[in-house]
């Protein structure tokens, strides 16, 4: 075991140095579809404050909030999931998705049953749609193909007030994203200390700063998105990388239950021919298994870094790492899954100073 673990390794890093190189061809997540363009211009300061421009019922479950942001110039499309009894106060997960930013067709909403899945939850589930190649966070600069990102604002300062008084929430948050957002996730929750009840990295990488993770995110903005990297947290290796490292300020995740979920990248249950999402597929199959095993072999090594730095600053910390499985959506359903009960159970619990503002 111990030399084919050395042997992906080292595949994985040769594939990560290869598309940092070339026009990727590896993917943060596997994705059928290209997203569509964000906008590419924002106003130099917004004239209008944040707020929700229109409330749609979609479905009985579903909702669509837009929420203008101030920050951004834009408005955002919010995806809700209601619960069954929305009469009555219920807290509120953000669920991001991966690259795509749920702009094209990697989103959870079209790759698994979230919807059925929480529809006996009593929670309000919501995702943003937009944010591709972002990483959630605010650029230091607007970006000629990215347009302006001002991510971490709009989720920690313009959304929660906006989303609590208009889903009557209990003011109790939950935090949990995919693959680029599995990296979000610890920077939110640093940025906000007394939002999140719980942050959920599926398949995220918390290292930024290093080698190995600029590579990551330099596949996946500059390679996938055709954005600058250095719009984003400024030079390699400057101060701005360094800060937006959850490795580095982990000691500040403490209050915060932490869950991480990983694969060892070997071939797994989802990673078959038969697969619901590979569907007979050869040509997808073969992807999946070779970058989306190259992939999460670095994904998983990097989870373990963050793991025994979280135990090091004392962060109480659950890790799921399986021995077997890609860097894919099969995963990361049953990932959701499986760590709901215990993100339920935090958000359950007695309020935390800050939560009064909750409506209800």
């Amino acid at each position: 075991m111990m030399r084919v673990s050395v042997v992906r390794g080292i595949a994985a890093l040769a594939v990560i140095a290869a598309t940092t190189a070339t026009a990727g061809v590896a993917a943060a997540e596997p994705s059928d579809s290209k997203p569509t363009s964000p906008s590419k211009s924002a106003p130099v300061t917004a004239p209008l404050p944040s707020r929700v421009v229109t409330k749609t019922q979609v479905t009985g479950q579903e909702m669509l909030l837009e929420v203008y942001s101030a920050a951004m110039g834009r408005t955002i499309p919010l995806t809700v999931l209601r619960p069954k009894d929305d009469a009555r106060p219920a807290p509120v997960l953000y669920l991001l998705n991966g690259a795509g930013g749920g702009e094209d067709s990697a989103s959870w909403k079209v790759k698994t049953a979230y919807k059925k899945f929480f529809a006996d939850k009593h929670v309000n589930v919501v995702t943003p749609v937009g944010g591709a190649f972002s990483y959630y966070t605010d650029w230091q600069r607007d970006d000629p193909h990215l347009g302006r990102n001002k991510w971490q604002t709009f989720l920690t300062e313009e959304v929660p007030p906006l989303v609590d008084d208009a889903l009557n929430s209990t003011g109790a948050n939950a935090i949990a994203g995919i693959s680029m957002a599995g990296t979000s996730v610890f920077n939110l929750a640093i940025a906000a200390p007394d939002l999140y009840r719980s942050v959920a990295s599926y398949s995220g990488c918390a290292r930024t700063s290093d080698p190995l993770g600029q590579a990551y995110i330099r596949t996946v903005i500059g390679d996938r998105g055709h954005g600058d990297v250095t719009n984003m947290w400024g030079p390699l290796n400057g101060p701005g990388w360094r800060k937006n490292d959850p490795y580095l300020h982990a000691d500040k995740l403490r209050g915060v239950k932490v869950y991480m979920t990983s694969g060892s990248g070997l071939p797994g249950r989802y990673d078959t021919l038969t697969s619901r999402l590979i569907d007979g597929d050869p040509a997808m199959l073969m992807d999946q298994v070779l970058m989306g095993g190259a992939i999460e072999a670095v994904v998983n090594s990097c989870t373990q870094q963050m793991r025994a730095q979280l135990a090091k600053n004392n962060v109480d910390t659950t890790v799921i790492t399986r021995p077997t499985g890609s860097h894919s959506w099969g995963y990361w359903e049953q990932d959701l899954y499986k760590t709901w009960p215990m993100i339920a159970k935090d958000l359950a619990a007695a309020k935390k100073p800050g939560e009064d503002r909750a409506a209800g």
